[in-house]
This record gives structure tokens, sequence and C-alpha cells, in this order.
């Protein structure tokens, strides 16, 4: 039976890469976005069509969502702190913006949008769940709540449906972003930043692709949002970082230097380089890893959207650091 065309924005992605392969497998037709025809080489070839271009391109959004039953929008800026605010209100709200109108115009059916944990920034009250205060801590955080609540406030405005996910801090096989702790752990060379027993929620790829499969899919949703985290909850950052070291067969740091000595080091850095166009070596969003207090509720996600994650953190780490050893990333 014909399941349907999905338009996928960043089909490139980690996530989206993740969502074209599944939706694939599950008998899709799958319209699949790309930034650039480099990027667009890497889609996989079962894809019915290829659409190539920036996010906040008119032409190409129409091309994307003409005739599309679902839309599901994945892209967002990499975040870099040398990054010019512009791109950020560029990519994160202006295509957003254009993209879900462009959606609801095209008669599409179901509009699924991926969010982020972010946007409640540093969690002070936990295990936050979704209507806990929001709370950005970047320009990143912030442009991305900007566009979270523009697809909200869509709601009703035509016979679209709109479901939003924030999924947890994903990681897994294709997932470069947490590379540079793994590299840092197997050569000994990581180390903390305060006492750091603040909670770090983490989510395993198949399991955030499944939470997405059940926004697509599940009637009765409409409005909805949903926090998606792994089967284990929340852990003191510390003991995270302990799970990883054991991932990889290696001792878990020891070293803890003051946080806020490298806190004052980032700002400097970023006085100094941003204005010049130059990536600081070390900038306050990475320093500020070591202190955000991440732990949600993901009950709702579980009992509202059927979402069952079944990918343990040790196993998600296992299968994680075997895919890095089979590329040659460690």
């Amino acid at each position: 039976m014909e399941k349907g065309l999905i338009a996928i924005s960043g089909a490139t992605g980690f996530l989206g890469t993740a969502l074209v392969k599944h939706f694939l497998s599950e008998g899709y037709r799958v319209r699949a976005h790309a930034h650039t025809e480099e990027k667009a080489d890497q889609i996989d070839s079962g894809v019915e069509n290829i659409v190539v271009g920036e996010i906040s391109d008119d032409a190409m959004i129409a091309k994307l969502v003409t005739s599309a039953d679902f839309v599901i929008h994945t892209v967002s800026n990499f975040r870099y702190a040398s990054g010019k605010a512009e791109s950020y209100r560029r990519i994160n709200v202006t295509g957003t913006q254009l993209l879900i109108d462009a959606a609801a115009e095209a008669g599409v059916k179901r509009f699924v949008h991926c969010s982020t944990i972010g946007v409640h920034g540093d969690v002070a009250k936990t295990p936050a769940a979704e209507d806990a205060p929001f709370n950005p801590g970047d320009l990143y955080q912030e442009t991305k709540l900007e566009s979270e609540e523009y697809v909200r406030s869509k709601v009703g405005q035509s016979d679209m449906e709109i479901v939003v996910i924030r999924p947890c801090s994903m990681y897994g096989p294709g997932d470069l972003r947490m590379l540079k702790m793994f590299r840092m752990l197997s050569k000994g060379r990581f180390f903390f930043l305060g006492e750091c027993q603040e909670n770090f929620h983490a989510v395993y790829i198949e399991d955030v692709v499944s939470a997405f499969a059940k926004a697509l899919e599940l009637e009765g949703i409409d409005d909805e949002v949903f926090i998606v985290g792994g089967p284990d909850g929340y852990l003191a950052l510390r003991d995270y970082v302990g799970e990883v070291a054991k991932s990889l067969g290696a001792e878990p740091p020891k070293l803890t230097f003051p946080y806020s000595l490298f806190y004052t080091a980032a700002t400097l850095c970023e006085l100094i380089c941003v204005p010049f166009g130059i990536e600081p070596i070390l900038h306050r969003r990475r320093v500020r890893f070591y202190k955000n207090n991440r732990a949600f509720d993901t009950s709702k996600a579980e009992n509202r959207l059927q979402y069952h994650p079944s990918i343990s953190l040790q196993e998600g780490l296992r299968r994680t650091v075997a895919w890095y050893r089979e590329q040659g990333l460690l």
C-alpha cells in the first residue's frame, strides 16, 4: 500500500541521514534536501529525488514541498563561535518560517519539526518536562526557540498537523559532534572543569528515529511537543564521561580544573578571535558543556507518543566506538 511522500530537510545531516534510511526501508517515498551538490552525492540512491539549495531559498523550498504528504524539518546551522549572527537567523528562523508556510500552502498533511532540549538551556529544576521554562543560553538556542515558537503559532491556521520533537543529546554511528571527546578520552587527555555533577541526558540515534516515525504516523497528536531521551534516563556528567571511557577501554579522567578559570579564558578568546572571523580554540559554549544541567522527564513521549527507547547507553556507546574505529576516526 502506498505510504506517501516524505520531504526531509537536512537529509545529509546525522539525523537526516538516519531518517532517510528508515523511511525508505518502511516503504515510503522520500524526497531529500541537501545544501550543496557535494552533500547530495552522499544521499541514499533509493530516494525519489534530491533538491539542492539553501534552506532560505524560496524556489528550492517550493520544489521540496510540492506534492509531499509529510515534511520532516531537521535543518539547523552548525554552531561555531565565530559564526555570523545573521546565519543563525537565516537558517534557524527564516528557513523554518519559509518551509512551514510553504508546506501549509502545498497541502502537506503533517509537519514534524526537530527542535532541541537546548531551548530549556541550563535546567534549574530537574527532571524537566515539555512545559519547563525556556532558558536558551546562546544564539543557537535562542534562534531554535524562536523557530519552534513560529512553528507552533501555525497550529490551526491550515489543515496541516504539526508535531515538535526535542531530542536529548543524540549520539551513535555517523555522529561527529562528540568525536573530539572520544578521541581525548582514548588518549588520556580529557579533563573535567568543576565537579561535573550536573546531569547529562543522551539518546541513541535509532531511538530518535523511532520517535520521529511515531510523530509522523500516530493519529491525534496535532500541536504536541515531545522530549525524547534514552532508556537509561540521565546521569551525572562525570559518570557519563566514565561510561564513555569504559566503552573505549580507557581509564576515566582524573584531572579537574576550576570551571571559572576556563570560562574566563574562553570569554577572552572569543573577544579576540570572533571579530576577525577566527574560530577560537576555546569558547564559552564548549566550556558550558561541563556546567549545563540536562535531565528530562520523557514520560509524555513514552505514554502519549508510544515511544519506547531500547538502546542502552552501554550498547549505544559500544556501537558508536566500533563505528569510529571502522572509519579510522579513533
